[in-house]
């Protein structure tokens, strides 16, 4: 395994750190080349969930993936400028696996991002808002290299509206009511989004269902590929819901099984 690790992705905030497959052509002239999942902790961008970093992180390795870990700017720095660091990082983090794709030895079209909660909010927004204004004046440059291949967003926040996690806008925008709307994300929908597999738990209080349900529908409606599961039990933040995490909801387990089948797919990736 090769570990490497970049920092200051953008303007000098934001790192990934990443867990790179031993490049052997002889030994494994199938796997090469691999495709790889950039994993976005939550944590209402206050804090960064280690449990939603190298748990579902190593899950994607031990099923031959290269894995990236998303360390995005939270609290006081995230709204700094208003609302678009963490995006401004995350893309920039996604041309950075895409520029170094031929040494790092992944495919340079095959870049998925999954993100827990709040993380899932960045996740989602990396699909729906990679080549926006904001983005445009932040980071200009080849728009279309910042856009993720695939999105997973697990539980996610997603809209500012009757039923969002209040203190994750405020932590991004100051809940600043213009910007909240504008990070809304069921209100950018579109039919070029990136294939989307969701999942969320309908016990999930914190941060309700319907975040994910209207995301999808959204989806749906703008003709984009998606997937969804919608588990009956668990609470939210349960990450690979298993004992390593502290949450055991064992049918809640399957969905990494799920989306590693569906990106397998999706990529034409044979384990």
């Amino acid at each position: 395994m090769q570990i490497i690790k970049i920092d200051a992705l953008y303007d000098g905030t934001g790192s990934l750190t990443g867990y790179l497959h031993d490049y052997d052509p002889e030994k494994m002239p199938d796997h090469a080349i691999r495709p790889c999942v950039i994993i976005c902790p939550g944590g209402a961008y206050r804090f960064l969930s280690p449990r939603e970093a190298d748990p579902p992180a190593f899950y994607y390795f031990s099923r031959g993936y290269n894995v990236f870990i998303m360390y995005y700017s939270v609290a006081e720095t995230a709204k700094t400028p208003l609302g678009i660091r963490p995006l401004a990082e995350l893309v920039t983090a996604i041309r950075t696996v895409r520029a170094n794709a031929e040494k790092w030895h992944i495919h340079p079209d095959q870049i998925a991002v999954s993100g827990f909660s709040a993380g899932g909010h960045l996740c989602t927004s990396s699909g729906l808002l990679w080549d926006c204004s904001k983005i445009q004046e932040a980071l200009g440059g080849d728009l279309a290299s910042g856009r993720p291949d695939a999105i997973i967003p697990c539980y996610p926040v997603i809209s500012a509206g009757e039923f969002a996690h209040r203190g994750s806008f405020e932590n991004l925008t100051g809940d600043d009511p213009v910007e909240n709307e504008y990070f809304s994300l069921e209100k950018h929908a579109r039919r070029d989004a990136p294939p989307a597999f969701f999942w969320h738990t309908w016990e999930d209080e914190a941060v309700p269902v319907e975040n994910t349900l209207m995301m999808v529908s959204a989806l749906k409606k703008a003709g984009a590929d998606v997937e969804c599961h919608i588990f009956r039990r668990g609470l939210h933040g349960i990450s690979t819901a298993n004992k390593e995490v502290g949450t055991v909801v064992k049918p809640d387990q399957q969905w990494l099984p799920l989306a590693v089948t569906w990106l397998n797919e999706l990529f034409g990736f044979e384990e």
